[in-house]
């Protein structure tokens, strides 16, 4: 059962296109259908602080979580001391003289922070006499020669769009097309920059704040100055490889946040009209940006983190866990977490938690209810062997638990 106001009308929705014939495809383009407007710029220096605190939206979960460390930062300072060009950064004007950036965002984060004193140099090649200062402690004529350089602008101007479907499909295609090259973004790391709203801020703030969530996917909990030493390779003990492990495969890459992502989506899962996965939560966070207000993101914290407690007092360790067969034979389960079971449980449980008496008859019967899952992962294992990740197979496996726990509740 859905919140009051939860559900999202997905029937304006195109998904497809046509065949045009060529003459049709001639006049699309003299019209100037999709045709970026672009206007290039430079900004001194010396002036960044004041233009990124006036003009850009300046916001460091934009796009992704990849942080520079201070090694990388301090060769960029380097780039300009000596002069190397250094790409330009492209950005969208979102109103007259308004802008986000699109490619860059390390680069601009790593001059506003280095006028502003936050870091010393480190790891310097050309200017190894430098290595320990920051900006106010460098000689005056090395600040002055850093003063007088620019960081060229590539700005995709506010006309190139009609409106803000066309402006949102253009920004998709221009982000994509920037980022072809060095590694690959992930999904979440894409829509992270494609699709910036209000409920993408809390997908990514339950990912971060969410204790229960932690446990059971067993994340630590991400401290941002532990991830730059273990990017710049500062002996400690302390960081284990599991740790490095898990801050680059799901904090860095945002996997945690498409988790959160997954439950609200699969709860419409039936009505979103794509088949794929990537592209149901595509559509589904974009329309979630849009349509849902301060106080239905309030009730979908609150919903989330009493499901996830739920499923914490229900199946402790084993939440999310697949029962499978090993190699010998025999069953048990499995020791890290899977989506194939995570989805289908928290979809499922949502449906009680804010009834007290069904929530309480769970708990008392969790050992009846494990038992039965174990029944429920020998007896329909091919839907659970990682090859069906369809639309149909996630609503399949969303049947066959809610099957489960009804036949929990119903059980005297």
């Amino acid at each position: 059962m859905l919140l009051e106001n939860e559900n999202l009308d997905f029937s304006n929705t195109s998904n497809g296109g046509h065949s045009l014939t060529e003459e049709e495809i001639n006049e699309k383009y003299q019209r100037g259908e999709m045709r970026i407007i672009t206007e290039q710029g430079r900004y001194p220096l010396q002036n960044i602080k004041e233009i990124l605190s006036k003009n850009m939206k300046f916001n460091p979960e934009y796009q992704r979580r990849r942080i520079w460390t201070n090694v990388q930062k301090s060769r960029l300072i380097e780039s300009f001391i000596i002069n190397i060009p250094v790409p330009p950064v492209f950005l969208y004007e979102i109103d007259f003289s308004k802008y986000e950036v699109m490619d860059g965002l390390q680069r601009l984060s790593t001059l506003y922070d280095f006028y502003d004193n936050k870091f010393a140099l480190i790891g310097l090649e050309v200017w190894p006499e430098l290595i320990g200062k920051t900006y106010s402690q460098l000689p005056e004529k090395i600040q002055q020669g850093i003063d007088r350089r620019y960081i060229s602008t590539i700005v995709i101007l506010n006309e190139s769009a009609k409106d803000v479907t066309e402006a949102q499909i253009m920004k998709k295609y221009v982000f994509e097309r920037l980022n072809t090259g060095g590694t690959k973004l992930t999904d979440q790391e894409t829509r992270n920059a494609l699709y910036d709203g209000n409920f993408n801020t809390l997908c990514m703030k339950i990912a971060r704040e969410n204790d229960n969530f932690h446990r059971l996917w067993k994340i630590r909990p991400f401290v941002e100055e532990e991830l730059i030493r273990i990017v710049d390779n500062d002996p400690d003990e302390d960081f284990s490889e599991e740790l490095e492990e898990r801050n680059r495969k799901i904090y860095v890459r945002m996997e945690d946040v498409e988790l959160v992502l997954r439950f609200f989506a699969y709860r419409q899962i039936e009505t979103i009209p794509v088949t794929r996965v990537k592209e149901m939560l595509d559509l589904y966070l974009k329309e979630a940006n849009q349509n849902y207000d301060d106080r239905m993101i309030t009730q979908f914290e609150i919903l989330f983190n009493k499901t996830i407690q739920l499923a914490e007092a229900l199946f402790e360790d084993k939440a999310f866990l697949l029962f499978s067969k090993r190699k010998n034979g025999d069953y048990g389960w499995f020791p890290r977490p899977s989506k194939l079971v995570y989805d289908p449980i928290m979809c499922v449980l949502s449906e009680f938690v804010f009834d007290d008496e069904v929530v309480c008859k769970l708990v008392e019967k969790r050992g009846i209810l494990i038992e039965k899952m174990e029944g429920l992962f020998k007896d329909n294992s091919t839907d659970f062997n990682g090859r069906n990740n369809n639309k149909s197979d996630v609503i399949r496996r969303k049947a066959l638990f809610n099957t489960l726990f009804k036949s929990v509740l119903e059980d005297e």
